[in-house]
């Protein structure tokens, strides 16, 4: 049964996407079958991993809808182990549609459900927002990966999210826990970065990830050319760092 983890902070530029895209990737690479479900209409992470996201038509936005099944749209990607539930444009109207609709937080939850046995880890990339669709996807999750980027603002509105996931526990999934906290973007020579990692540490204690993402010239490329970074530059900085990480959730889990 796979482990379902939500990759999510309302703030947007933290790199979430960069962090699904490669930590989905690094999974597959070590023959952890995975599956990246994109949830933000940007769909980002599925252009990340070298898919049309204009042509990926029925997507996650008719699953939601119900007119389509998961099974239906889940597309293969370039690396074996690696397969993605695309999103597009179509999905921004689903906010809004939600609102109406019957069972509208366990849209998400009930597709994953049909597919959830096949698959060994489930990533789930939430667009930059606390709506409907970040909402559906903390009631499917197992867990919670927050990205905090190594700049000033980093700890605003992570309150916010803390609260929102606190709801969601008591009234829609009581197992969701904190899978952990992950520093991107840190340049260690900074010393705005050591104050950032300073205080996400007193924030999230021992949930914080021994590793940190660096900035990395390679990271911000490898999307441009809809590669994952260990397809485009594995032995970037970039990369290692997601090997990392990798190693650090399956040891964990």
């Amino acid at each position: 049964m796979a482990r379902i983890i939500c990759i999510t902070n309302q703030k947007g530029g933290v790199g979430k996407t960069t962090t699904a895209v490669n930590l989905a990737s690094c999974l597959a690479a070590i023959e952890k079958k995975t599956l990246l479900v994109d949830m933000d209409p940007q769909g980002n992470s599925t252009s990340g991993v070298g898919l049309d996201k204009n042509e990926c038509l029925p997507n996650i936005y008719n699953v939601l809808m119900e007119e389509a099944t998961l099974p239906e749209i889940v597309k293969p990607t370039e690396l074996k182990k690696l397969y993605c539930a695309p999103s597009n444009g179509h999905l921004t109207g689903a906010e809004v549609e939600l609102v109406g609709l019957e069972e509208r937080e366990t849209r998400l939850k009930r597709a994953l459900a049909t597919v959830a046995p096949d698959f060994d880890f489930i990533l789930i990339d939430c667009p930059p927002s606390l709506g409907f669709l970040t909402l559906n996807a903390l009631t499917a999750a197992d867990s919670v990966l927050i990205p905090v980027q190594s700049e000033y603002y980093a700890l605003e509105g992570l309150s916010s999210l803390m609260e929102t996931v606190e709801r969601v526990r008591e009234s829609l999934n009581p197992k969701l826990e904190i899978e952990g906290a992950l520093l991107t973007m840190h340049d260690s020579r900074t010393r705005l970065s050591i104050q950032v990692s300073d205080e996400v540490r007193k924030f999230f204690g021992s949930k914080v990830y021994n590793t940190i993402i660096p900035r990395n010239v390679q990271l911000s490329e490898s999307p441009s050319f809809g590669k994952p970074i260990i397809l485009y530059d594995i032995r970037s900085s970039g990369a290692q760092a997601y090997l990392n990480l990798t190693k650090e959730i399956v040891t964990n889990g």
